[in-house]
């Protein structure tokens, strides 16, 4: 099935290959995505309904998350990533956990490495968990929580030492999830997330190193 402007662009956005601030123009992304003007121009106006992009004058650009902003997503994301967490220990398949398992000894060989590809297998882990979850909406609110992640610059896996740290906390998780343990799993999988944001906010303010 092939993707439509809006998809196509929103995932350029989560990928990275837009960052806040960028500059979007309809005519350079028609011509990137292969299409007309009409449906890139639609898929901005979209875009800019949702909040993922801004106004600057008369251009649009990838929007940023001020630091109320961040503070009010990561409050959002750790309640329903905790419920998340909950509801797997709960409902998780002997397939789903055993994959969980597997992301986890896989994602070892990552340590040290990109920053990037460390987020992406991040994701991959969060993403099996809300599935794990088998409640729909649920899925579909933490859908459009990680698109708002998009709009942050970093990664806190950049930050040195927190991939080891974030691996650990993964593991812990799991095995809250394996044993299921509903409220193990949420006080594990939201102390995880309070602790990545603590981790910007320090990247931020300048305390930390990145890679």
């Amino acid at each position: 099935m092939q993707k439509d402007a809006y998809t196509l662009i929103l995932e350029a956005i989560e990928r990275g290959d837009y960052k806040p601030g960028d500059r979007l123009v309809e005519s350079e992304l028609a011509e990137r995505l292969g299409v007309s003007r009409t449906p890139v121009r639609e898929a901005l106006q979209r875009l800019e309904t949702q909040g993922m992009l801004a106004r600057d004058g008369r251009s649009l650009i990838v929007a940023s998350l001020d630091h109320n902003q961040l503070a009010e997503l990561y409050t959002v994301r750790t309640e329903l990533e905790g419920l998340a967490a909950r509801l797997a220990a709960r409902h998780a398949t002997d397939e789903e956990v055993r994959v969980l398992r597997g992301m986890v000894e896989d994602d070892r060989k990552l340590l040290g490495g990109d920053p990037r590809a460390l987020s992406r297998a991040n994701k991959r882990f969060h993403r099996l968990i809300h599935l794990a979850s088998h409640n729909r909406f649920l899925v579909q609110q933490l859908d459009l929580v990680n698109r708002s992640m998009a709009l942050m610059a970093t990664t806190s896996f950049a930050a040195e030492g927190r991939d080891e740290v974030a691996l650990a906390e993964h593991d812990g998780i799991v095995r809250a999830i394996e044993a299921k343990d509903a409220e193990g799993a949420c006080q594990a999988l939201k102390s995880h997330i309070s602790k990545a944001f603590e981790t910007r906010l320090r990247v931020d303010a300048g305390e930390l190193k990145t890679r």
